[in-house]
């Protein structure tokens, strides 16, 4: 996202605007899409999957992936019908036609944005203190790095980040050299005959019951971890025939980060016993220095906190973006759209959505909590977007698309309900977490609709580079 997009005049975009760039081939949106699922998720969540479970944690990471892929499937029949730069509330907008529907999906997208940056916060504070020995005691130290974390992050937002698939193809790199430790010193360490590989197989729930329900819950959390692939879309513009390429490079991409997060659940459970692993909100961290004690553990640290930086700083852009391009459509007061006359980025937006993040860090502060609320919000997004497809079937287009077994969406909405839902023993937390951003959200549109009728003005019908917007990344 570049100072350039937020200086755009604030008139809806034409046909007569020049078309994006098609720079990006297979390889290159391969990793674009490795590069936006891997991240704060395995890195942050892997101990408290094992709470749940025991040794089995990488049972609900092949649960999430499965659900996930199910859901690409949708994901790829829009983006291959309407290969725009769109996303969900312009997909939720084609299908229903109802503004409040397109907003209240959009806010979705960016409180879901909001809540994975402050579980990246926590994760960069706690890996910071852990990987250089600051020590710091209880949970306030921890919060307050994490706010002085995401104070950076606002600044830096603030004085603008011009985005390249290039740096991202670095800081995929990054991320994935971490993953690729973990899985080396794991399969080292077991050729060594260390660690105890029958853990693997070992299932100790939380609390009472089979095995079902406590891997359900688990998988609330781990499907944090799959965040990111339905950004893809949003790149639709900029690859070189997006209707051949887009859907095998994205299901190989599902497919290479759901084997890494298997391989590296199996290599932490294997070092790590359950109970320890699930004790603090570094579990890597201790897995690298039980298999490989002589690895410099603050190199690890490092790549930790810069894999979660980056997701903080792209989660936050997103999410100040959205609310700008919402302001723009008259979906949300039209102060939130104002920009700086000088660093040209939407100063109201980034700072409304940073106190956002202030209050998550400060009042919520736990990570189970925080990537829970992102992982719940994502879930009623994806049942809409399945929705969605099976809608916009009888709205037909004038070239070739992907077209997805109507079982698939049936299944992928029916899926995504069921683990939004109570039952599935989400923390109760994560629904008030949700319910008041979502309130927040709603009250500012009412307000923005009585000041709108006063001065008889209709909201727009949603632009793509409004309101479409980059989704979360893990």
């Amino acid at each position: 996202m570049s100072d350039a997009t937020l200086s755009a005049p604030a008139a809806p975009p034409t046909t007569a605007e020049p078309s994006l760039h098609r720079v990006m081939g297979p390889w290159l949106l391969l990793l674009f899409i490795v590069g936006d699922i891997l991240g704060t998720g395995i890195y942050a969540l892997t101990g408290q999957v094992a709470k749940q479970v025991g040794g089995v944690v990488w049972l609900p990471f092949l649960v999430a992936f499965v659900v996930a892929m199910i859901t690409a499937f949708s994901y790829l029949e829009l983006v291959t019908k309407y290969p725009r730069a769109a996303g969900a509330a312009l997909y939720a907008h084609k299908a229903f036609g109802i503004h409040f529907v397109t907003f209240i999906v959009a806010f979705a997208v960016m409180c879901s944005g909001i809540t994975s940056a402050s579980t990246a916060s926590r994760a960069f504070a706690a890996n910071m203190s852990s990987a250089f020995g600051l020590n710091l005691s209880g949970g306030m130290g921890i919060t307050l790095l994490g706010l002085g974390f995401m104070a950076i992050v606002a600044a830096v937002n603030f004085r603008g980040v011009g985005e390249s698939v290039k740096a991202n193809v670095v800081l995929t790199c990054v991320e994935l050299t971490g993953l690729l430790i973990v899985i080396f010193i794991g399969l080292w360490a077991i050729a060594a005959g260390q660690g105890d590989v029958s853990r693997v197989m070992q299932f100790k729930p939380a609390g009472d019951g089979g095995l079902f329900w406590p891997v359900i819950a688990a998988t609330t959390l781990a499907f944090f971890a799959m965040v990111g692939f339905e950004d893809s879309v949003n790149m639709a513009e900029e690859t070189k025939d997006p209707t051949r390429i887009f859907p095998k490079i994205l299901l190989t991409g599902l497919v290479i980060t759901g084997a890494i997060y298997v391989l590296v659940s199996i290599s932490a459970i294997t070092l790590v016993s359950p109970e320890e692993l699930s004790e603090g909100e570094t579990p890597l961290l201790k897995v690298v220095a039980a298999g490989a004690p002589n690895f410099p553990i603050w190199i690890f640290g490092f790549i930790t906190m810069f894999a979660v930086a980056n997701s903080a700083l792209i989660n936050m852009l997103m999410a100040s973006r959205l609310v700008y391009g919402m302001s723009r459509e008259r979906v949300l007061p039209p102060a939130l759209g104002k920009v700086h006359p000088t660093r040209r980025s939407p100063y109201l937006a980034i700072a409304f959505t940073t106190l956002l993040a202030f209050a998550l860090i400060s009042f919520v502060g736990e990570v189970p909590a925080l990537g829970g609320t992102t992982a719940l919000l994502l879930l009623c997004v994806f049942t809409i977007v399945n929705i969605a497809v099976l809608i916009l079937r009888k709205d037909p287009v004038d070239h070739d698309h992907f077209r997805t077994p109507t079982i698939l969406p049936v299944a992928g909405g029916l899926f995504c309900a069921f683990f939004a839902g109570p039952w599935t023993g989400r923390d109760p937390v994560q629904y008030k977490i949700a319910g008041i951003l979502l309130g927040i959200g709603v009250l500012l549109w009412l307000v923005t609709v009585m000041v709108n009728r006063a001065a008889g003005v209709r909201p727009s019908d949603p632009s793509m580079e409004d309101i479409g917007g980059r989704g979360p990344v893990n």
